[in-house]
């Protein structure tokens, strides 16, 4: 057995809550409340609709199982389907947390995962157990991304180690021994979507960041496993090359690195949104007084590119758009990405204003710091820059508790009636009383949305 299976297994199976320091408890529901905020808004777009539709027809339960309810939706299917719709529904609404160096999502494949696992297992962990095996998914699944990018040339989507994350996970639940661990993690990191990145950037569609494939390839290895199922060794668990990223596993919180995103775009453009936010302010800028804007950004943040968004996925996944819509209306919401804010005049007018440039040593830095500027040119013939800007949210500029409440709230609003939506954000934060249960929470989750109109 390699050093970090060594490593990983009595982390994945001897874990407690008691292990867990307080401030990791405290990221935990921090990271868990944003991701249902993300998936109650995810639930209207069609994306997460096509996925839900998907899964009831076509990944049904099978005999002899209990499948699990569809995340916001109701209808039941296999474990499988539903973590392949509810990574999707999480992932269609691009505001939920992340990590610099993976580029990309742990939470949203691990949450339907374990959401779907628990379901279909019929295992009823405490609020305290759930904590837990979430802190297990971002621990992992930080260091399985890592592991990826640094074994490879290309950028593949978060489902690609995801699935290994979520194998992890099946294998807990499942008690599968260090074996059958072994080779969920290998039929997982296989089979895993490695799916090319810079192309969704390029041609921004549903596909997104591959998180549900992720989830749904994890959440069968796990199961395959168990059925006898052998898999070739993880080689981002199993390499030489990876073990350093393992031996610091319960000792560095790698949950306590994520991000949390105040803007629903994609975390590469959110440099910019906040410098040209600072610089509206600060000058009371209006769009009519916008001449010019040039943003100074990293490569990746270009690549995003200034294109019109037909939908919301290509509004999520631009760095001019959301620009354009902070100058127009001093904030980026849901509103703005979707509906009728993707065809606002001001918007759209600012937008054709907007020149991306690429500013090599923000580029040199890339992933683990993303740093823009804007200058804006006025029409009365002022040229006004910004500071150097890093986005809102990075662990060395948090959001506050308070403030990602307020963030779910307007997010789940889309879809939930007031009730419903204080009694999930209300038992997330008494997961971790010594009274509190997921029973509660999990009802709330998988019912239909209360609201009937779509974000398009």
């Amino acid at each position: 057995m390699s050093a970090a299976l060594e490593r990983l297994t009595p982390f994945l199976f001897e874990l407690r809550f008691e292990d867990l320091p307080k401030p990791v408890v405290a990221q935990a529901e921090r990271c868990l409340i944003d991701l249902l905020g993300t998936a109650a808004a995810g639930t209207l777009t069609p994306a997460s609709q096509i996925a839900r539709d998907f899964s009831a027809a076509f990944l049904a339960a099978g005999a002899g199982t209990s499948g699990a309810n569809l995340l916001f939706d109701g209808r039941r299917c296999s474990a499988v389907g539903a973590s392949l719709a509810g990574g999707i529904t999480i992932d269609a609404i691009d505001a939920h947390d992340g990590h610099r160096l993976v580029k990309g999502h742990v939470g949203c494949a691990v949450l339907p995962a374990l959401l779907a696992l628990i379901q279909d297992l019929v295992v009823t962990p405490t609020g305290r157990e759930f904590l837990t095996l979430l802190v297990q998914g971002y621990e992992i699944g930080t260091r399985a991304g890592i592991a990826q990018h640094a074994s490879t040339c290309d950028f593949h989507s978060s489902g690609s180690w995801n699935s290994i994350t979520c194998a992890a996970l099946g294998a807990r639940l499942m008690h599968l021994g260090n074996q059958k661990l072994r080779h969920a993690l290998g039929i997982a990191e296989y089979y895993g979507p490695r799916s090319p990145m810079m192309r969704m950037v390029a041609h921004p569609t549903m596909v997104k960041d591959g998180s549900g494939w992720g989830a749904m390839v994890g959440v069968s290895a796990a199961y395959l496993a168990r059925q006898g199922f052998s898999g070739a060794p993880a080689t981002i668990m199993e390499s030489q090359e990876a073990a350093s990223l393992w031996e610091d596993l319960g000792v560095r919180w790698r949950i306590r690195e994520q991000y949390f995103k105040p803007y629903p775009v994609c975390r590469w453009a959110h440099a910019a949104i906040d410098a040209a936010l600072d610089l509206k302010q600060r000058h009371a800028l209006t769009p009519q007084q916008i001449e010019r804007v040039e943003i100074r950004t990293f490569a990746a943040a270009v690549a995003l590119g200034s294109q019109v968004p037909a939908d919301t996925d290509a509004a999520q996944y631009s760095t001019a758009f959301p620009v354009a819509a902070a100058l127009a209306h001093g904030q980026v919401g849901t509103e703005e990405i979707t509906g009728r804010g993707l065809t606002d005049p001001l918007t759209a007018a600012l937008q054709k204003r907007i020149v991306l440039v690429e500013h090599g040593p923000y580029s040199n830095v890339f992933p683990a710091e993303r740093w823009a500027e804007v200058v804006v040119s006025t029409t009365d013939g002022r040229r006004l820059a910004s500071d150097p800007a890093t986005p809102r949210g990075d662990p060395e500029s948090p959001l506050r508790t308070d403030e990602l409440r307020s963030k779910y709230r307007a997010l789940a609003s889309t879809s939930l009636e007031a009730g419903r939506m204080t009694r999930i954000e209300d038992a997330v934060f008494r997961l971790a009383d010594e009274t509190g249960g997921l029973c509660e929470i999990l009802q709330e989750l998988v019912r239909p949305p209360d609201g009937q109109s779509r974000l398009s």
